[in-house]
Order: structure tokens, then C-alpha cells, then sequence
């Protein structure tokens, strides 16, 4: 491989979970550089999502987009990743601005990348500037080198089907090995035709003797990685063990990890049995309670949907007798995959090959275009993790253009053939001409909101309908709230989960405020208010997670006997303190959970911050579809009046509900959109911020993120400086 730039490295020794370094690569100069961070730094910003947001307000700004060369990708763990003692520690996040929502997105992936990052000395990767053509960054601690070189070709390896790009990389840089103190960041065409591509975490599995991914999946930080011309990340280090994040108190560490295996092991085969299932176990939960998406989000339940159940998938393609996981030391384990599957659709037909996932969001994204097909879903995450492609986007934009084509708005004259629900033949020609940028697949890689304004525009043109009044049509179920699409779960009964998408900061991620089991299965937030603080309260814990680098599942997924005995079992407190156990031993500190919750408001008002500057941060950007809220279509609610004739009886109560069915239909949607306005003034307030979703000046002042760029920002929206001294 030919080096364009590199750079002698010397691994910083990591202390109390931290190396207080940072990795810099500008693709522009190019240059390679490592910097320090401060104790005040990472004790305000944390790690992971947080020094993301901080590194994207520091250096950016309202006019940087995905393809500015100023725009960073940041790669980044926390304290508490690479820690095998503790459940689900394998977690970092890549943060950008998104190709979507044109203002700051993070996703949370798994695998080894992170903690051999840690390992070769470095808490975060900050990428910034384009090279001209494409390179590979290498850090090598190891060989004590970090370059910047040309991207090698294997071009026949990858059209014979032998070897992905990723494989065949990281087998190139190994003399044709694959060990675990290697992993790698890739992505594919997917990511360069498309504003969706993902980023794939490759690692080694031993057990399976294959390189197996997981995903940065949402808001386009493939793209962003490949329009830098950055094909993939590699990091070796031959330092990697289980004490090397060298916390204060290892004991402590050793007794939080102890406490939570065990609650895992003993629970989880009587709850989700996530370690046999992985999360597939989530259809038949999601079909069963009407919140699977069909057709667009427009019904939630089939009943072809056993088709797809989790025992499909675990009796006729994965092991039973392989444990899985993303990262070592997770008993866990739900990270499931498949071997010598056989292609039976696209241009891999007939081809063997070994499959991770699918995840229950991957398979939902296959049933929103009306297909119970489990061979399909296989392969549909195949090819988008080969492509790189976010499964969630992708099908959810399908799904929209299909609907679009059952109520006239695209004919096949625009499209080149029929999109018809449960037609897996359009559905895989639909993807892979997104994934090459050709023919409709043009339309399809644009993400729902710029297709939503294409077709808005051609049908105006064609039937002389004015612009705005198709636009409006077509926005009531475009499933897409600040440019990024819905990912999986239909919330028209949960007013907590329409909150959950509404008010997420990244777009309708169910990341930061999965709401939908304790909501609508478990009915553990009945009233408004419980409801209106679990919008407050759940986004917090989850913005620590992606902080400290750890997975969110063994917390919100393993209910721990005990949380029935406390006042808000849903918030599963017992574990919690196994997690605030962990930090304290790890880094030194004496936090209470209350505490974290306080680091981590910081970060999302930051995050809050940045969307403002972007233009995507106030109340009318947290508005949803009115599908999101409601059956917006007469058929969907014939599909479901007895449930809504009943919701409407209870909300009227002495009154009498309306004789014809239409005048309840329109009374149903009038009342959710009604509630949901009155969840934004409930919100606001409880957050601290004015009825435009505007935060107060005291509110900033109070997490001291106060500084000239935050002042003249909220005077932009009104909120002035006197109001601190009010």
C-alpha cells in the first residue's frame, strides 16, 4: 500500500478508563496530529457522544454541511468501553453532520474497533478535510506507525464473491490473517450513492472464523466517510486484556460486572431470551400489539407476519450452538448470525455466504414494504451491510415510494415498473439500483424528505395540483421527522413514543427514547404527566450510554427483580447502580446517579444547541406525520375502529360518540394532534425551555455552556441576557 502520510506513534498508557488523547487526520493537507484533552474537558463532556458535540460546536459552523471539508467524523468510546468484565462494553458512536438532517447525527455501534482504539492510545478519532483520492488510515501500535495510504483494489476478489471489501483489507494489511487485535471501519458503494450509508465494524470472530459487522447505522456517517474518500479505518494493537482500561478500584469493577452477569443470566431466558432469540424475538411482540410496521407504517399486524418470528430464523439459519456477541465479556450475547447461506435474490445469486443479523429493526424495515418473506430479510441485510446501507432508511423510503405509487402520486412511467406491496422482485430491484445510483434508485437514495419534494414537484407539474397542497398530502405519511426517516415501531397509540420521535434530537431514532414496551405493552406510564417525564428522564440515561461507551441492552432489556419494588419499575434503578457502581470504580469518582443525569442534560442541551444553529431546533422541527399520531387514512382506521371507537369513548366520556364512522375518524385525529401539542408545552417546560422549544438562558448558563457562540445563538430565537439576572 503505497503511504501518503504517516507518523511514529507512542501509546498513551490509559488511566482510569481514559488516554486523554486525540487522534487528528486531515485528508485534505494531508496531516496526522495527536492532542491532549484536559481533566476539565472530559469531566464536562464525558467521552463518546459528548466529545463529539463538542469537537462539532468547537469546529463547525450554521454553514458547515456533510460535504464541507471542515465537517468532522469523529469516532469516539468512553471511560467505561473495552472493559470485558462488564456486560456490552464493545460501544463507541460516529458523530457527523448528516447527509439527511444537515445538522449534528451519532450512531452507536458494537464490535472491536473502539476498544483497540483505547488500546493504541487514543479516546477519539477526529477526522476532517477530503483527500482527492482514496485512502486507508492505518493505526498500527504494533508497529508504533500511524499512514494515511492509497486504498488497494480488489476488485476480483469482491466481483468473485471470495472476500468483501472489508475482509479483504484487513487480510492484505495482516499478511493474509484475521486475528482479534485487528479490527476495522469500512463502508460501501451504498454510502457513496446514496445520503444514507452506513459505516460496518468489522471484527474477528474466532468461534465462527470469520469477519463478522455491526453497524453505525443511521443519518448517513457512511456517506460522510466516503465523499472524504476515506474507504476504512484499520487499528491493530497487540496490548488488548481485560484489566487494561486500569481503573482506580479494580475490585469495584469486578463486583458491578459480577452483579450484572448475574442478573443477565438469571433473567433474561425468562424475559425477551435476547442471549437465544437476539432482538427478532421483538416481532412477534410488535405484531402482537399492533406496532409492526405494514405497508408504510400503516397497519401493525399481519398475519402472515409468523412467517418471520424469531424461532424462523434461529431454526433455519443461526447456531444454536455459537454464543454471540459484539465484544468479549457480554453474556448477553444477542448478537446473532448466520452461516453458508445460500443468495437466492440480486446480482449475488447463488452465492454462500456467512450473514450478521438480522436485527428485529432490519426485518421491520422489510414488513413496512409488505414482505413476510424470511429469505429476503437475510438477504436484504446482506446486501445493505455489503453496500453500505441503513436497512431502516432504505426500507422506510421504499416504503413511502410504494405508497406513493398505490395512491397515484408516482405511476410506472416515473418509476420504470410497478412498486407493489409484498412484491420482493420490485423490492430487490429497488435496492440495488439505489445502492448503484441508477434508474429510480436515484429518487429512492435521497431519503424520504428530498423524495417527498420531488414528487411533490412532478406531480404538481403533470396534473397542474399546486406544489403546496401535494406536499402537504404526501407530508402526512412521509415518515420522516428533521430528514431522517422513522426507524421501526408504529406509535399512533403511544402518545410517550410520538414524544420519543417528536423531541429526539437526531431525528425519530428510537435510541434516545424507546418508550414503545413500557408505553404500550406494559402500560407502566399511564397518565399524561408520567408520561410527559419519562420524555425528560429516559433521553438522559440514554445520552450516557452513548457516552461512556457502553450498550444500552442489558440495562432497559434485563428488567431486574428488584425494579418492581421501586416507584418507577420502568426505569429498572437496581441495574442502574450496578452502572453507576462501575463508573465510580473505573474513573475515581463518587457520583450518584442523579449526578450522571446532570452530565448528561449538559450534552444534550449542547446537542440541542447545535441543531439550532442548524436550523432544525425548534417546535415546529419536532412535529410528526400525522400517521405517527393516528390512522390518517380511512382504511387504517377500519382496520383498527374497534380499538379506536373505544379510545374515542374514554376521551369524550359523558359524550356520545359520533354515528358516522368518518366523523370519528376525523374526531380521532383531531384529538391526537390536540394531545400532542399539549405534550410539547408539558415538555418544554419540564426541560426548561420557552413554548418554541427555544432553551432558557439560566437553563444553558446552569450546565456552563454559556459562551459567546451560545449567546448570540438564543438571541437570534429572543432569549435575551437579562433573563439570567431576572
Amino acid at each position: 500500500m503505497k503511504i501518503i502520510e504517516s507518523i511514529s506513534l507512542t501509546p498513551q498508557p490509559i488511566r482510569g478508563g481514559y488516554t486523554d488523547q486525540v487522534l487528528r487526520v486531515d485528508l485534505s493537507a494531508p496531516t496526522i496530529s495527536t492532542s491532549p484533552l484536559s481533566p476539565e474537558y472530559k469531566n464536562k463532556y464525558t467521552g463518546g457522544r459528548g466529545y463529539a458535540l463538542k469537537l462539532i460546536w468547537d469546529e463547525t459552523s450554521e454553514n458547515t454541511h456533510y460535504d464541507s471539508p471542515e465537517n468532522l467524523l469523529i469516532m469516539a468510546s468512553g471511560p467505561l468501553g473495552n472493559e470485558p468484565r462488564f456486560p456490552g462494553s464493545g460501544k463507541f458512536i460516529v458523530g457527523t453532520i448528516s447527509p439527511l438532517t444537515d445538522t449534528f447525527v451519532d450512531s452507536n455501534v458494537g464490535g472491536y474497533f473502539a476498544p483497540l482504539l483505547k488500546s493504541a492510545g487514543f479516546d477519539a478519532l477526529a477526522i476532517s478535510g477530503i483527500s482527492q483520492k482514496d485512502v486507508v488510515l492505518i493505526i498500527d501500535s504494533e508497529q508504533r506507525q500511524i499512514k494515511i495510504v492509497e486504498a488497494p483494489v480488489f476488485d476480483d476478489l469482491i466481483d468473485s464473491g471470495a472476500l468483501s471489501y472489508g475482509e479483504a483489507l484487513l487480510k492484505h494489511f495482516n499478511n493474509g490473517k484475521l486475528a482479534e487485535n485487528i479490527a476495522a471501519v469500512s463502508t460501501g458503494v451504498g454510502a457513496l450513492n446514496t445520503r444514507y450509508g452506513i459505516l460496518n465494524s468489522l471484527f474477528y470472530d474466532k468461534r465462527r472464523k470469520r469477519i463478522r459487522s455491526k453497524q453505525a447505522g443511521r443519518g448517513g456517517t457512511g456517506t460522510v466517510m466516503r465523499h472524504k474518500g476515506l474507504r476504512a479505518v484499520i487499528v491493530r494493537s497487540g496490548t488488548n486484556k481485560v484489566s487494561e482500561n486500569n481503573p482506580f478500584d479494580e475490585n469495584g469493577v469486578k463486583r458491578a460486572g459480577a452483579s450484572l452477569k448475574k442478573v443477565v443470566s438469571q433473567v433474561d431466558p425468562k424475559q425477551l431470551r435476547l442471549g437465544d432469540w437476539g432482538t427478532p424475538v421483538l416481532i412477534e411482540y410488535m405484531d402482537k400489539y399492533h406496532i409492526l410496521p405494514v405497508n408504510n407504517y400503516q397497519y401493525g399486524q399481519h398475519p402472515d407476519a409468523k412467517a418471520i418470528f424469531a424461532e424462523v430464523f434461529l431454526n433455519r439459519y443461526f447456531s444454536r450452538k455459537l454464543p454471540d456477541g459484539c465484544f468479549k465479556g457480554c453474556n448477553l450475547a444477542c448478537a446473532k448470525g448466520a452461516e453458508d447461506v445460500t443468495l437466492k435474490y440480486g446480482p449475488k445469486a447463488g452465492m454462500r455466504v456467512g450473514i450478521d443479523g438480522p436485527e428485529y429493526e432490519t426485518a421491520a424495515a422489510v414488513t413496512c414494504m409488505g414482505i413476510f418473506d424470511p429469505q429476503f430479510i437475510m438477504e436484504y441485510n446482506w446486501y445493505c451491510d455489503e453496500y453500505g446501507l441503513d436497512t431502516i432508511s432504505m426500507g422506510v423510503t421504499a416504503s413511502f415510494l410504494m405508497e406513493c405509487f398505490q395512491r397515484g402520486y408516482l405511476s410506472k412511467d416515473d418509476v420504470g415498473y410497478e412498486l407493489t406491496w409484498g412484491d420482493v422482485e420490485c423490492a430487490d430491484r429497488l435496492l440495488h439500483e439505489t445502492a448503484f445510483g441508477k434508474g429510480f434508485g436515484k429518487i429512492c437514495s435521497q431519503g424520504v424528505r428530498r423524495a417527498k419534494q420531488w414528487i411533490a414537484e412532478q406531480y404538481s407539474r403533470k396534473t397542474g395540483v399546486p406544489q403546496e397542497e401535494v406536499n402537504a398530502e404526501l407530508s402526512k405519511f412521509a415518515m420522516e421527522t428533521k430528514g431522517l426517516e422513522f426507524s421501526m415501531y408504529i406509535s399512533k397509540e403511544s402518545l410517550a413514543q410520538q414524544g420519543g420521535y417528536g423531541f429526539a434530537l437526531k431525528g425519530p431514532q428510537h435510541d434516545e427514547a424507546w418508550l414503545i414496551f413500557i408505553d404500550q405493552v406494559h402500560n407502566e406510564i399511564p397518565t399524561f404527566k408520567m408520561k410527559a417525564e419519562a420524555l425528560k428522564w429516559f433521553p438522559l440515561i440514554r445520552t450516557w450510554f452513548n457516552a461512556v461507551g457502553l450498550c444500552k441492552l442489558p440495562w432497559i432489556d434485563v428488567r431486574h427483580p428488584e425494579a418492581a419494588n421501586t416507584d418507577n419499575p420502568a426505569q429498572n434503578r437496581p441495574t442502574l447502580e450496578y452502572y453507576v457502581r462501575y463508573l465510580n470504580a473505573t474513573t475515581g469518582s463518587s457520583k450518584t446517579l442523579e449526578d450522571v443525569l446532570h452530565d448528561s442534560e449538559r450534552l444534550h442541551l449542547l446537542q440541542k444547541l447545535i441543531n439550532l444553529r442548524h436550523g432544525r431546533g425548534t417546535r415546529s422541527d419536532d412535529q410528526i406525520p400525522l400517521r405517527a399520531m393516528g390512522p390518517v387514512f380511512f382504511n387504517e382506521y377500519e382496520a383498527r375502529s374497534d380499538y379506536y371507537d373505544k379510545w374515542l369513548t374514554n376521551q369524550l366520556g359523558d359524550q356520545k360518540i359520533p354515528d358516522d364512522p368518518e366523523a370519528r375518524h376525523a374526531l380521532i385525529l383531531k384529538l391526537r394532534q390536540e394531545a400532542y401539542d399539549r405534550l410539547c408545552d408539558e415538555v418544554y417546560e419540564a426541560k426548561g425551555y420557552t413554548k418554541n422549544a427555544i432553551p432558557l438562558l439560566e437553563v444553558v448558563d446552569k450546565f456552563d455552556l454559556l459562551d459567546n457562540q451560545a449567546l448570540r445563538l438564543l438571541a437570534v430565537f429572543g432569549v435575551q441576557e437579562r433573563q439570567l439576572s431576572n
